[in-house]
């Protein structure tokens, strides 16, 4: 009886008997001493943020969720505190209208120091 041979496939390589010692790196084309990547990528670190603040930041957020086939819910938050939330198409569409309405009387957005005089 002789064992069945397996075949050889051609995606292994051949696997040495014995440990091989590593040899040197090849020599860049421009030879001298290594080019440092990390020098070139700091001026990008210390640049200034593009964004500057121009005095403006949210105050009232409308969080609208509709997957598709269930009932839409809708969250309305302001920083004056309001917080309210409606599940289903009609209350929130009808809460959908009453943010757009908070958004011209919130006492936050709309300052009422010379509105009695």
């Amino acid at each position: 009886m002789s064992t069945a041979r397996t075949p050889r496939l051609k995606s292994l390589p051949d696997t040495p008997t014995r440990p091989r010692i590593a040899g040197p790196t090849p020599a860049g084309h421009g030879g001298g001493a290594a080019k440092v990547v990390g020098r070139q990528a700091v001026p990008v670190a210390v640049r200034p943020d593009p964004r500057t603040p121009d005095g403006r930041y949210p105050i009232a957020w409308l969080t609208i969720r509709a997957p598709r086939g269930a009932a839409p819910t809708v969250t309305s938050v302001c920083e004056c505190g309001r917080n309210f939330f409606a599940a289903g198409h009609r209350k929130a569409l009808a809460l959908i209208a009453d943010h757009a309405d908070h958004r011209t009387r919130c006492p936050l957005r709309n300052h009422q120091e010379g509105a009695a005089a």
